[in-house]
């Protein structure tokens, strides 16, 4: 069996107001895989590096996984970064994509069987609205999942705090309302439900320990990204200073850039993105390398139906794995994408079809074509730039 074309296939689906990019692998044999990169809103250059990497790829052996993953990586002077790591994660996908349907079975049989039954996964209650409003909003819409099986929440910290919506964040003020929230799901939801707080990088090391300490009698299942990940040293810092469980990694590139948190011991929680970090051959790397500190997986996944897939056949194979990110329902976009997950209560079950059980539809593909987002770009009260 021998590649013959790579395409890239941005989609943008209306209904999310959000694009999605896949890549897809054929061969001679009429076999294909199929594979989701990450990068929100840098599509383009996704789809631009793919193009430049279809002349090596088309005549190679798909199932030479590894070989191509080194190939795509060491194969150029100038390698690594985001963009880089992400064409080869919807690639590399693919290919496991492809090899499961070319072998009878489904990727997480390719990674070592199954070590549970399902993935339990935790869904986003964020709701529109500022100050008290948007909390009794969130509320409500955790009581709902809640009545519908979902052990984990998850909410943004600050993201109904007042100006944010403008575009306007201020740390003081959102740390107030990321408390009093907090406090207010943890009243309506019990003890025994599972609530993660997201800081996004917008908080500064000493907002971050106030923010952490403030919630911290109220146990947070983790707090996520409370720091920037460039300078994993800070994360040291951190720790110094609060008890709470920490979660990050998701705009980390490669295993190698993983090495501070994993060895040092700076984290509880690897929010690895297989769409970002490599695709599955990174990512069981990183995941076995996290395994020897008693570091349990809680993959990001903000994006489509095959990046969920993907994450499902790893979660399924991954032996310490605590939850799964799950932002929507793995039939996002059913008319493009059709998958065999199904989703009971908060559960996330694979319907074991071979490859990764997603298929998608070249023509209603083409039928919805990128469209341009621009920047969402947080500023504070003195017109500063603010993380997103």
């Amino acid at each position: 069996m021998k590649i013959t074309d790579v395409k890239t296939f941005v989609v943008y689906a209306p209904e999310r107001g959000r694009n999605f990019t896949f890549v897809k692998v054929y061969t001679d044999e009429g076999v294909t895989g199929l594979g989701e990169s990450g990068i929100n809103g840098k599509e383009l250059a996704i789809a631009g590096l793919v193009d430049t990497w279809q002349p090596v790829l088309a005549g190679m052996d798909p199932s030479r996984i590894e070989h191509i993953w080194q190939t795509l990586w060491r194969g150029q002077f100038f390698r690594g970064g985001h963009i880089h790591a992400a064409a080869v994660a919807a690639i590399d996908m693919a290919l496991w994509d492809l090899r499961g349907k070319a072998l009878g079975v489904p990727v997480y049989d390719l990674l070592g069987g199954k070590t549970r039954d399902y993935a339990r996964c935790y869904c986003h209650v964020q709701q529109r609205g500022e100050g008290d409003d948007g909390i009794e909003a969130m509320v409500a819409e955790a009581r709902t999942r809640v009545a519908e099986g979902w052990q984990f929440v998850r909410y943004g910290a600050g993201e109904g705090s007042s100006g944010e919506r403008e575009g306007v964040y201020d740390q003081a003020r959102a740390m107030q309302w990321t408390v009093d929230a907090f406090a207010a799901l943890r009243e309506a939801l019990g003890p025994e439900i599972e609530i993660c707080v997201d800081f996004h990088q917008r908080t500064t090391p000493t907002y971050a320990i106030q923010l952490a300490r403030a919630l911290e009698p109220m146990r947070p299942f983790f707090i996520e990204d409370p720091l920037r990940a460039e300078n994993a040293s800070m994360f040291g810092y951190l720790r110094q200073h609060i008890s709470a469980p920490i979660a990050t990694g998701e705009q980390l590139a490669s295993k190698w850039e993983w090495q501070a948190l994993i060895e040092q011991d700076l984290m509880d929680y690897c929010r690895i993105d297989l769409c970002i970090c490599g695709g599955l051959t990174e990512a069981k790397k990183v995941a076995a390398w996290c395994e020897t500190h008693y570091i349990e997986q809680a993959p990001h996944n903000p994006l489509g139906p095959v990046s969920t897939a993907a994450c499902l056949h790893f979660d399924l194979s991954t032996p310490l794995f605590a939850v799964q990110e799950l932002v929507w329902r793995p039939d996002v976009i059913p008319d493009i994408v059709q998958t065999d997950m199904r989703l009971e209560g908060g559960n996330l079950y694979s319907g074991g079809t071979p490859g990764l059980g997603v298929e998608l539809d070249d023509e209603a593909a083409l039928a919805h074509p990128f469209e341009p987002q621009g920047l969402r770009i947080l500023r504070r009260e003195d017109n500063s730039v603010s993380d997103w």
